[in-house]
């Protein structure tokens, strides 16, 4: 059952839906309801949706009812389609505009397969003192807007002709305050603007397979910000992604959050498993278009604290700073193309109830443990990641080598705990016309400088522990004397690794292969 198997597309296009009510544009002149009311159906036409709605003058005001979206989503053989009730646009006699909506909106979100029956999800949007002005002129429309609370609620499911009663779930937004600007020339542009909190969410759902499990989890955080940027082609082919990226599709969008807290709960049959969770905040990016597509996520001073389930004692762990970034190029291209990737991982603790495991004695440091990697580099892809056609070429092999690795830097690389810590930074360049020196692996040529300090102290402490044996400690004693020399300082060793594209690999100037 493809209840929730949606693309990443067919995603948006529903965040877009939802995201309508809060949409904008600049400029001081004179605007009519009509005026806005075709620039919400090019916004909506562009990003690949059917449009459709029944139209009234009365007055000042012109109302659509029926509002209907739809998309055909042709890598999933589906059809999404979204109700959104009725809009009114009101003349206020000054140039600008006022846009309503009910108090209460439901919505459908309907999923057409054509092997498969209907699947239908209902939402409930419900805002609270909802306000929304567009001024401008017809190409360059400015759009403010609040509200004292924006409420989306996740209602029945109907799949395969059965209701599914899914339980709650449902994200309330208090204190709403934004602008949209949307441009048209070649291209259509916005920019958007939002603030909020605090932001509250209950998500209390049974096991869909009937057994008497139970899963809930609630949480806020106490404000956010959302800052987005985005240019589409007039006209964009649901179906080909990748030509919408070629005609110049890009967005970006940032999210700030604020300090939050969650608590959730897992029941099942046998047992039941609770914890907590919080952070003093962190921000989400997402950025995509022919540069690429770009993932990055922070947070601080994140806790979690779990027990029950097959938990034999309390969790309590907590992180300094989280973080994950990759960027990846996604268009075709002969040229070389960034990428990235990171991850951090810093001030790891964890209670002394678990340190107590392991060293009930204390023998052992309990600084706060980190590991963080960053690496850079360029790389050729052969296929367009978001063309149908080529991603099933190359999932079958039609394509052959999907892409190439050119250059990789390891900008840092950290990786500290129990008192000892390894730090190293390098780069290689790899020869992909010859695949035979190192058995198929494009030849590498670079090298990368390794210090390790606090290590033999660590093992030490290990084998008075009892949990490394001398002899195995002796072993590892004798394979960082292979590969590392002393260094400066106490129980500091330093290696330099160099491969070289004929097939050398070197450990400090002494040839290994």
């Amino acid at each position: 059952m493809k209840m929730f198997g949606l693309t990443g597309r067919a995603r948006f296009g529903m965040t877009t839906a939802m995201s309508i009510a809060l949409t904008a544009g600049a400029a001081q002149a004179d605007v009519t309801p009509a005026d806005v009311w075709a620039d919400w159906q090019g916004y909506l036409s562009s990003s690949g949706y059917e449009v459709s709605g029944e139209e009234s003058q009365s007055g000042d005001a012109l109302t659509v009812s029926d509002v209907t979206m739809s998309m055909a989503v042709p890598e999933e053989d589906m059809t999404v389609s979204v109700n959104l009730g009725e809009i009114t646009f009101t003349d206020n006699g000054d140039g600008t505009v006022s846009v309503s909506i009910p108090a209460s909106m439901p919505m459908q979100i309907q999923a057409s397969y054509p092997d498969a029956e209907e699947v239908a999800i209902g939402l409930e949007y419900n805002t609270t003192g909802f306000e929304m002005t567009a001024s401008g002129d017809p190409d360059d429309l400015l759009y403010n807007y609040s509200a004292s609370e924006i409420a989306i609620i996740v209602g029945d499911v109907v799949a395969e002709g059965e209701t599914v009663d899914i339980g709650t779930v449902e994200f309330r937004i208090a204190d709403v305050e934004g602008t949209t600007t949307m441009t048209v020339g070649n291209l259509r542009t916005s920019e958007q603007k939002m603030t909020a909190g605090p932001v509250n969410y209950t998500i209390d759902v049974a096991d869909p397979e009937g057994s008497d499990g139970q899963f809930t989890w609630k949480g806020q955080f106490a404000g956010m910000t959302v800052a987005a940027n985005g240019a589409m082609p007039l006209e964009m082919d649901p179906g080909n992604f990748a030509a919408s990226i070629e005609n110049g599709f890009d967005a970006d969008a940032t999210i700030t959050y604020s300090e939050g807290s969650s608590e959730f709960e897992i029941v099942e049959p046998s047992q039941t498993t609770q914890g907590t969770t919080s952070s003093d905040g962190g921000e989400i990016t997402v950025a995509m278009g022919a540069d690429g597509l770009t993932y990055d996520l922070s947070a601080s001073n994140m806790q979690l604290n779990m027990t029950g389930g097959d938990i034999p004692l309390p969790i309590e762990v907590g992180f300094g700073t989280a973080a994950f970034n990759l960027t990846a190029p996604i268009v075709e291209s002969e040229e070389e193309q960034d990428f990235a990737l990171g991850l951090t991982l810093g001030d790891f603790t964890m209670s002394d109830m678990i340190w107590g495991i392991f060293d009930p004695a204390g023998q052992l440091p309990r600084d706060p443990a980190t590991i963080d990697l960053d690496l850079t580099g360029t790389a050729k892809l052969f296929f367009d990641l978001f063309d149908p056609e080529q991603m099933e070429a190359a999932e079958t092999g039609e394509l052959g080598v999907p892409g190439e690795l050119n250059t990789l830097d390891i900008n840092t690389l950290t990786v500290s705990a129990a008192g000892a810590e390894l730090t190293g930074e390098g780069a290689f360049t790899f020869d992909n016309s010859d695949l035979e020196t190192f058995d198929g692996m494009p030849a590498p040529d670079g090298s990368v400088d390794l210090k390790l300090t606090g290590a033999n102290g660590l093992l030490d402490t290990l084998i008075a522990m009892g949990i490394v044996p001398e002899e195995q400690a002796m072993g590892v004693r004798m394979m960082m004397g292979m590969f590392a020399v002393p260094g400066d300082g106490e129980d500091t060793l330093n290696s330099t690794i160099e491969v070289k594209s004929d097939g050398q690999v070197l450990a400090n100037g002494q040839r290994l292969r």
